[in-house]
């Protein structure tokens, strides 16, 4: 039996010729569309996106993602300019989202054939969020409402190397780059002392005992960054991004430590870190690790300011002030050594 969670589509879902075991309609908060379906058995759920509160926000459906199986939602888009874009569908993919549709008739035939990787991967841009929407559309998405770090409350990005030294530290170094211009941020090492060596005093390295009282103590920063090192405690973290350095030897070294790891890696955002791998690259990856990446991150100039690769992945994240940069303003000069004449 199926569930139904409506809104804008909730006569064309309701007439449908399945079998419903449940049907409500309105709009959702992601907390509250897990809450209402955590310990109830059903099939497939067909979801409205217009009931998810916020949906506009990429980040609330990974919020949703995380509280209940994707695997077994059926996602019924509208049809604005936002959610018919590659750069919004990407993103879907990314978090392992496969089965959508804008064709409610095709719903039937959804619940006993979802769609795999190979039937929506046309659609994703791997590395990169393309800048197709309107810049109406764009200007709304930026509004400090629909931003991760509204509401007063302090971000936590967990940051943890999962093949070995898979650039963890020297990345937080360029991400707090990246945000500092938009965002108060501040950026924690647990256990060693790499970041010393940045020269930098809002990169600051302390033991896990000192970590909890830190924490709490740094609730005037937007974001915190946390190079979480060896520590299994992410308990704290708003978000976690888990690295792979995708070489063979890195790569082999990881599964023979542990057979299981992508199962334990299974839901969690995945990043190819110093990553020279393309997209049929990355897409056989998937298939053979039955995972889905995330994000693409090519070696990178950690004495450049600005990445455009590292703000397309922050404002998927929901950092939305980083998408502004790229929308336009002066070019940068190679070299950087040559001023304009005044």
């Amino acid at each position: 039996m199926n569930v139904i969670v409506s809104n804008k589509f909730q006569t064309q879902l309701n007439a449908l010729p399945i079998d419903v075991i449940k049907s409500v309609n309105g709009e959702f908060s992601p907390d509250e569309i897990t809450e209402m379906f955590a310990n109830f058995f059903y099939n497939k759920m067909i979801l409205d996106v217009t009931a998810i509160r916020g949906y506009q926000n990429v980040s609330n459906i990974q919020k949703l993602a995380v509280g209940i199986d994707m695997s077994k939602v059926i996602l019924v888009l509208d049809d604005t300019d936002l959610t018919t874009s590659k750069s919004y569908l990407s993103q879907l993919i990314s978090m392992g989202i496969y089965n959508f549709t804008r064709n409610i008739d095709n719903i039937p035939f959804l619940i006993d054939n979802p769609n795999t990787y190979k039937d929506v991967a046309q659609y994703q841009q791997i590395g990169m969020v393309a800048n197709e929407i309107s810049k109406k559309h764009e200007t709304a998405k930026f509004n400090i409402e629909d931003d991760a770090t509204s509401g007063g409350f302090t971000t936590i990005m967990g940051i943890k190397n999962v093949t070995d030294h898979a650039g963890a530290t020297t990345l937080i170094y360029m991400l707090k780059k990246q945000l500092q211009t938009n965002y108060n941020v501040l950026a924690l090492e647990l256990d060693k002392n790499d970041f010393q060596y940045f020269n930098d005093p809002e990169l600051v390295s302390i033991s896990k005992d000192q970590y909890e009282n830190t924490i709490r103590n740094a609730n005037t920063y937007d974001i915190i960054l946390v190079d979480l090192n060896n520590s299994e405690d992410d308990g704290t973290c708003t978000d976690v991004l888990y690295l792979l350095e995708p070489s063979t030897i890195k790569l082999n070294k990881m599964i023979r430590r542990n057979r299981g790891i992508f199962d334990t890696l299974k839901g969690k955002k995945i990043i190819l870190n110093k990553s020279l791998l393309d997209n049929k690259d990355i897409m056989d990856f998937e298939y053979e690790s039955r995972s889905q990446i995330f994000y693409n991150i090519p070696p990178l100039d950690d004495k450049k300011d600005k990445h455009r690769v590292l703000d397309d992945l922050l404002s998927s994240m929901g950092f939305l002030r980083q998408k502004q940069n790229n929308l336009g303003g002066e070019r940068t000069k190679i070299l950087g050594i040559f001023k304009n004449k005044s």
